[in-house]
């Protein structure tokens, strides 16, 4: 990072350096044409008194001759102005382009860093978890009671990585040659299914699901599973203690539209359009408590958006966020 700043630094002044030298050229250039000009007078005057004419500043000034070398003289100072003006102009663009697209790599790298610290945890943990409890089965000799409790805490943690490598393979094949399957569900009885999921992964969780009446919905079942599983498990993450989550459903001129609604802390506004980003997470992964790898709104939005729909972000009352998907008919 220190020698990232230091390029910074040194990219800055070299830029200053850049623009103030050809200001300076400019405006030296503009002053060697008025010299020019100047010079070019002279000899006219010198010209027309040798003819005999004896001329005041303001009598020559309105003879042919000097009308010709003034607009000669101001086309030139237009043509300097105009053309250093678009260079420079165009030489500012270009430098904010450089510097934007230099800040992009910097976050795009943070990003990736950030990820891998992440995913590391992510795999490890689990991984940890499973071996603790196959060592403790092949060590010792346990009751039924105490066995199943701990091939319940395996089974867990070896769903958790089944989700955690789905999403990895999923995001890869979002960026290339995912495509959508287009097939009949029943999104209600889908909905349900995901909920009570919920409802036994998270107990200490409160899920409530507003039933309306909807028809049967088009599209690849498997990434709608994808999309609300992982908009229901970020809602209780990023809940607190007490994750109190609503799903509502509803379908009006011809579309579908769901809301999944938490009571935590909200998403702040300037950070809401970036959320979708691939990698991206507020914060830093050595301080954020919660766990994730910041792909599960990435795949979010990509998967809606390969439905031909939207999804929004909304402030809860009184508080936390409504994550709001619509997709047509």
């Amino acid at each position: 990072m220190e020698n990232t700043r230091q390029f910074r630094i040194a990219a800055f002044i070299a830029t200053a350096y850049i623009l103030a030298a050809f200001a300076w050229w400019s405006m030296l250039l503009l002053r060697k044409n008025n010299e020019a000009m100047q010079a070019r007078s002279s000899l006219l005057r010198l010209e027309l008194q040798q003819k005999g004419m004896f001329l005041d500043d303001a009598q020559f000034q309105l003879t042919p001759q000097y009308s010709t070398e003034k607009t000669h003289f101001d086309k030139q100072s237009r043509m300097v102005l105009g053309e250093g003006s678009v260079l420079f102009i165009g030489l500012l663009i270009g430098v904010w382009a450089i510097h934007r697209s230099f800040r992009k790599e910097i976050e795009l790298s943070t990003r990736q860093r950030n990820f891998l610290l992440s995913v590391s945890h992510e795999l490890k943990s689990p991984i940890a978890s499973i071996q603790l409890v196959v060592q403790t089965l092949q060590k010792r000799q346990l009751d039924a009671e105490k066995q199943n409790k701990l091939l319940h805490s395996a089974s867990v943690e070896s769903e958790r990585l089944n989700v955690l490598v789905n999403n990895l393979l999923l995001s890869s094949r979002l960026d290339d040659a995912f495509e959508p399957q287009d097939e009949e569900v029943n999104i209600t009885r889908l909905l349900e299914d995901l909920v009570e999921k919920c409802r036994m992964k998270f107990p200490k969780a409160t899920f409530k699901f507003h039933k309306n009446d909807v028809p049967i919905l088009r599209g690849d079942r498997q990434a709608l599973v994808s999309i609300f599983t992982n908009l229901l498990e970020n809602a209780v993450k990023y809940s607190g203690e007490k994750p109190n989550i609503e799903l509502r459903q509803q379908f009006d001129n011809q579309r579908f539209m769901f809301e999944i609604a938490d009571n935590g802390d909200g998403i702040p506004q300037n950070e809401r359009r970036r959320v979708f980003e691939k990698f991206y997470r507020v914060g830093s992964e050595m301080t954020r408590k919660t766990k994730g790898t910041g792909l599960g709104l990435f795949i979010v939005a990509q998967l809606v958006k390969l439905h031909k729909g939207s999804i929004q972000i909304a402030d809860n009352t009184p508080r936390g966020t409504i994550f709001r998907i619509i997709l047509p008919n």
